[in-house]
């Protein structure tokens, strides 16, 4: 697990030890996303390598973390926070909107987050996978977090009755393995579209859950 081996101590050039801290794991996690999510990719990095990026030593690396998959574990939850930051801010100022508008803002919002940084995309859906069993968990844990939060989403709108109401655990575990494809793919250049098509697919795609054949809305 990732942690320092000795708590530092005392101020220096003005910054406390934990201020100080805080600015050498940020050093190090900006020159992992450009060394794991660009070139040479995570399984090609060192972790001589990756101090030299971050114009630190590799004693200091040792002092926040263990390993290189300790960094790869850091970075690949930060860039998950990013995008779950982005996901709420959207749906914060979508608030009382009608389910597609809704749909909409968020699924621009999370395109807009990962795609804008192509090394974010290739921590999130390339470097991460097949690394390690303790890698995989916390993975599939975040993914959990995004089906949570659409199944949330669809139980508002079927209390609002803009959806159909059932448990959308099974269907929103499936729609989330279609966006990363989709995201992922895009991003790779094997889809000849706009990223507002995607989007536009996307939220038609979560419509379609949400409103299946043969559901009429409640009347009021």
């Amino acid at each position: 697990m990732a942690g320092r081996l000795r708590a530092p101590t005392g101020r220096y050039g003005g910054k406390t030890a934990e201020q100080r801290q805080a600015e050498r794991r940020r050093r190090f996690l900006d020159a992992a996303l450009e060394l794991f999510g660009a070139d040479p990719g995570y399984r090609a990095t060192t972790v001589a390598a990756l101090s030299e990026a971050a114009g630190l030593s590799t004693r200091q690396f040792y002092e926040e973390f263990h390993t290189l998959e300790d960094v790869l574990a850091a970075l690949h939850l930060q860039v998950n926070d990013w995008a779950e930051a982005a996901v709420l801010a959207a749906f914060a100022e979508a608030e009382g909107r009608p389910v597609a508008e809704r749909a909409t803002a968020v699924f621009r919002a999370y395109a807009a987050n990962v795609t804008g940084d192509p090394r974010r995309i290739r921590i999130t859906f390339v470097e991460i996978i097949g690394v390690s069993p303790r890698m995989e968990e916390q993975r599939l844990a975040r993914r959990s977090r995004w089906v949570d939060l659409i199944c949330a989403e669809a139980e508002t709108a079927a209390a609002r009755g803009e959806a159909a109401p059932r448990d959308y655990r099974i269907a929103a575990t499936a729609f989330i393995g279609s966006v990363n494809g989709l995201l992922h793919d895009w991003s790779a250049g094997w889809v000849n579209a706009t990223l507002d098509e995607v989007v536009d697919e996307l939220v038609r795609q979560l419509l379609g859950i949400l409103r299946p054949p043969g559901w009429t809305p409640p009347t009021t």
